[in-house]
C-alpha cells in the first residue's frame, strides 16, 4: 500500500524553429503529448511494474486531472487507487514543456491550502490494512501525510513494516518507522553536512536511535546507497555504472523496489542492493519512470554473467520472458547433439541468424538410448549441454526427457522452430506452437554416425 502525495505529471513535447515576437523565449510547436502518473501515484506504478499487487491512498481534485490519472493507475497499470475526491483540492498537476528532450519551463497546479489533502486518508488506511504486507509513506510536502504519524502508528499496531521517502527536514513526524529513504541532502538537512562515510553513519546511527527507526538507507547518486541498522555493521552499496540521463523519480523507484522485494521476503540489506541496480536503470530512462521486473532481472544477469549458458525449463522461460520483454525474438531448435561437429555448428549458426535469441533443446541420456539405440550417447547429456553452451550461437541450452521437445516447444512458444533435414513443416514436433517453422539442410558428409564408424573402422586397422 502506497500513501502519499499523488500527482500527475504531464509532458508537451515539439520542435523549436524561432523565438517568440512578444518575449525572448522560444516557441515550441507542441506535437506530443504524454500523461504520466508522478508523485506517490509512480511509486504505486513502480511497484506493479515489479509484478506485486499495488493499491495507492491519496487526495485529487473532482476534475478531468483527476480522472485522468485515476484511469492511467487502475485502467493501463491495474493500480488499486483509493483516491479521496475534494473539490477544494485540485489534483496536483506538473506541466513539463520539452524539446529535443530538454526542459524549457515547468508549470505547477495545485491548491492553496495543504490542509485540503490529507483528509479521510487515516480513515481508508486503516480499512485496507488487511489488504497489505508492506506501507509505504510517499512524501512530497503537498499536505497528504500532514498526519503521518498517526498512520505509521496504525500501520505499526497492525504488524505492517512502514517505509517512508520523507521531504520535511521535522523527522519526529516519521517517529517509529521502519526504514527511511532519504537522499544525501534530505540527510545533511536534518544532521548537518557530512564529511565522509564515518561521520554519516555516526550521524545516521544516532538519528535512527533519536526517532526510533529499524534502518536507515542514505541514497548518495554516484556514490551508491549506504544502508544502517541499529547494531548491524553498515553496508555500502556503490552505484551502478551507467549513463544518467533523467534522475526524476529514482528515489520512488528506490522506495517501491524496497517494498517490494521486503514482501517478498528479502532483508534489508537484499532489499536494498535491488534497489540500487533497479536505480541503476530508472535513470537511464526520461521522466518519472518505471523498472519492470525483466529489466531488473535481465540487469542481475548481466551482472552475475548467467544471461547465457545452460538452464532448466523454469529458468529458460524466465529468460524468454525477460528476453521479449526486450523485443528480442527467439529460435528453437533441438537434437541429440552427441559428438559435436562441424555441421551442427553451421546449423546453429543458420539458425540463430533467423532471431534475436537461440534456445538449443537437447534430449537426455536416456531418451537418446530410445532413439539411437543402447551404444548411444557417446557423450552424457551434461556434456553435451556444456559444449553446446559454449558455442558463440547459442544463448541457452535445456534438457528434456521426452521422445519429442513438443511439450517444451509449446511451453517456450518460439517466434522461429528450426530443424535440420528432409521434413516438411507439419511434421516437426511443436509446429503448432511457433510463429512459424523453417527447415535448414545439413552439411553433406558430417554426421555423428560416420564419425563413430570412421573410429571403429580405424580401430580395426590397428
Amino acid at each position: 500500500m502506497v500513501v502519499g502525495d499523488v500527482m500527475l505529471d504531464r509532458y508537451w513535447s515539439g520542435s523549436t524553429a524561432r523565438i517568440s515576437p512578444e518575449a525572448p523565449v522560444p516557441v515550441v510547436h507542441v506535437n506530443e503529448r504524454h500523461d504520466r502518473a508522478g508523485g506517490a501515484a509512480n511509486v504505486a506504478l513502480n511497484v506493479a511494474a515489479l509484478g506485486a499487487g499495488s493499491l495507492i491512498l491519496g487526495v485529487v481534485g473532482d476534475d478531468e486531472a483527476g480522472d485522468t490519472l485515476e484511469h492511467l493507475l487502475r485502467e493501463v497499470a491495474g493500480v488499486k487507487s483509493l483516491f479521496v475526491r475534494n473539490a477544494a483540492a485540485p489534483t496536483i498537476t506538473k506541466l513539463r514543456v520539452l524539446s529535443r528532450h530538454q526542459q524549457l519551463i515547468r508549470l505547477d497546479f495545485e491548491g492553496d491550502s495543504p490542509a485540503h489533502y490529507d483528509a479521510g486518508v487515516a480513515e481508508l488506511l486503516g480499512k485496507h490494512l488487511a489488504e497489505t504486507d508492506v506501507v509505504v509513506l510517499s512524501d512530497y510536502g503537498k499536505g497528504t501525510l500532514a498526519n503521518a504519524q498517526a498512520l505509521i502508528r496504525a500501520a505499526r499496531a497492525a504488524g505492517k513494516p512502514v517505509l517512508v521517502d520523507p521531504k520535511r527536514t521535522d523527522f519526529e513526524v516519521y517517529r517509529g518507522a521502519s526504514l527511511i529513504t532519504p537522499n544525501m541532502a534530505e540527510f545533511e538537512a536534518v544532521v548537518g553536512r557530512v564529511r565522509d562515510e564515518a561521520e554519516l553513519v555516526a550521524k545516521g546511527e544516532a538519528l535512527m536511535q533519536a526517532f526510533d527507526l529499524e534502518a536507515l538507507l542514505v541514497t548518495r547518486s554516484e556514490k551508491g546507497m549506504s544502508l544502517l541498522r541499529s547494531g548491524v555493521a553498515p553496508v555500502h552499496i556503490p552505484a551502478q555504472a551507467r549513463e544518467v540521463f533523467d534522475v526524476t523519480g529514482a528515489g520512488d523507484t528506490v522506495i517501491a523496489t524496497l517494498a517490494v522485494a521486503m514482501a517478498g521476503g528479502l532483508d534489508w540489506e537484499e532489499a536494498a542492493r535491488l534497489a540500487n541496480v533497479a536505480a541503476g536503470i530508472v535513470v537511464g530512462k526520461l521522466g518519472a519512470a518505471t523498472v519492470s521486473a525483466p529489466e531488473l532481472r535481465r540487469a542481475l544477469q548481466q551482472m552475475s554473467d548467467t544471461h547465457r549458458g545452460v538452464l532448466n525449463e523454469t529458468d529458460l522461460l524466465e529468460a524468454v520472458e525477460d528476453a521479449r520483454a526486450h523485443g528480442e525474438s527467439i529460435v528453437m531448435t533441438n537434437g541429440c547433439f552427441d559428438i559435436l561437429h562441424a555441421g551442427h555448428v553451421n546449423y546453429l549458426q543458420q539458425a540463430r541468424a533467423l532471431g534475436d535469441r537461440l534456445v538449443v533443446a537437447v534430449n537426455d541420456d536416456a531418451s537418446v538410448r530410445r532413439l539411437k539405440g543402447d551404444s548411444r550417447p557417446v557423450v552424457p547429456l551434461q556434456e553435451r549441454m556444456e559444449v553446446l553452451a559454449g558455442l558463440a550461437a547459442v544463448d541457452w541450452v535445456v534438457p528434456f526427457s521426452e521422445d519429442t521437445p513438443e511439450r517444451l516447444i509449446c511451453r517456450v512458444r518460439p517466434d522461429v522452430l528450426v530443424k535440420g533435414g528432409d521434413y516438411r513443416p507439419d511434421q516437426i514436433a511443436g509446429n503448432q506452437c511457433a510463429g512459424e517453422v523453417k527447415i535448414l539442410g545439413f552439411v553433406e558428409g558430417c554426421s555423428t554416425s560416420n564419425i563413430i564408424a570412421e573410429i571403429e573402422r580405424r580401430k580395426g586397422d590397428v
